[in-house]
């Protein structure tokens, strides 16, 4: 920590006023971007006709587009330079965008196939999914507190798979993806800002984009412009409103602490949740009300776990 950082503490001190400010901005910045992901199904089901496979593929390319935009605003390609010349960076990044593709894409065809309540699901989970493969990929050491938490998912995963007949496969999909791409952007660290990596990771996924959209041409054909204006302006915005969310959570994630940032995420799948059962009215089968009712306690043993272990280390950190 630099001196004249917003972040720094005087020895022994309370949080400093431009501290406090920091993490306040940091909070509103993370709830905004957790905020807008949950919004996410009104804003894809509106783009109806268009199927998930076009949407992913526009989202995929509008998004590089965005990124070269800002990029020559704020003057950042210097900073996208120095990590092209970083092989180990440019083949993480590659792996970064082959996983979000998949979440992006399973994600859209639960969402417009009617399963956003199996697409809050998977947002549920995604924490312990964290969890667990910090274990299997990282070998860390758990506390019982998260053997429980997991143990816990795993029965509620059970519980549906046997109460609905059928594996819930794009909550675990989603999970898993983004839990790994979770842990491909922790190997990458700050050595890649935000919006370089996102213009990385689109521009490796835009080779796909455009096979995609070939694809689609030669079936049922694009959507793009023949539908009408107004849905024309809402799928041209497929990459701005990929971006902004990303932005915004990095954004607050430099300022926020993780234990106020692992606690918003859970604004995602709420709103998801809520959105899909009383706004598009899906069934919530009584199978499925104890398996996200053992979810839902599943989380709230790993998140009370997360902050006593917290608490303690910063005691321990102040002690020392």
């Amino acid at each position: 920590m630099r001196d004249g950082d917003p972040e720094r503490i005087t020895q022994g001190g309370p949080v400093s006023r431009p501290a406090a400010r920091e993490t306040l901005l940091g909070g509103v910045y993370s709830l905004a971007a957790y905020l807008l992901w949950g919004a996410f199904p009104l804003y894809f089901l509106a783009l109806r006709p268009t199927g998930p496979w076009e949407v992913v593929a526009w989202r995929v390319g509008l998004s590089l587009v965005f990124c070269a935009i800002a990029i020559t605003v704020l003057r950042a390609w210097p900073a996208l330079a120095r990590v092209v010349r970083q092989g180990r960076l440019l083949a993480l990044t590659a792996l970064a965008g082959t996983l979000i593709m998949v979440n992006w894409t399973t994600y859209l065809i639960g969402t417009l196939s009617g399963h956003v309540i199996e697409t809050s699901l998977g947002y549920f989970i995604n924490p312990i999914v964290t969890v667990l493969l910090g274990v299997l990929v990282l070998r860390e050491r758990l506390r019982p507190a998260q053997w429980a938490a997991i143990g816990i998912a795993v029965a509620a995963v059970l519980v549906i798979v046997l109460g609905y007949g059928q594996v819930p496969w794009i909550a675990l999909v989603l999970a898993f993806s983004f839990g790994l791409y979770g842990l491909v952007k922790k190997q990458i660290g700050p050595s890649v800002d935000a919006l370089s990596g996102l213009a990385l990771e689109s521009a490796w996924m835009t080779p796909v984009a455009i096979a995609i959209l070939v694809g689609v041409q030669a079936t049922t054909g694009i959507t793009f412009g023949s539908v009408g204006p107004l849905h024309t302006v809402l799928l041209a915005m497929a990459g701005v409103i990929t971006a902004i969310p990303l932005l915004f959570f990095a954004a607050g994630t430099r300022r926020a602490p993780l234990s106020l940032v692992g606690l918003l995420q859970f604004v995602t799948p709420i709103l998801q949740f809520v959105i899909a059962v009383a706004i598009l009215h899906e069934e919530m089968t009584f199978e499925r009300w104890i398996g996200f009712g053992l979810v839902w306690v599943a989380l709230v043993v790993l998140t009370i776990d997360s902050l006593t272990a917290a608490r303690s280390a910063r005691a321990r950190a102040a002690a020392a």
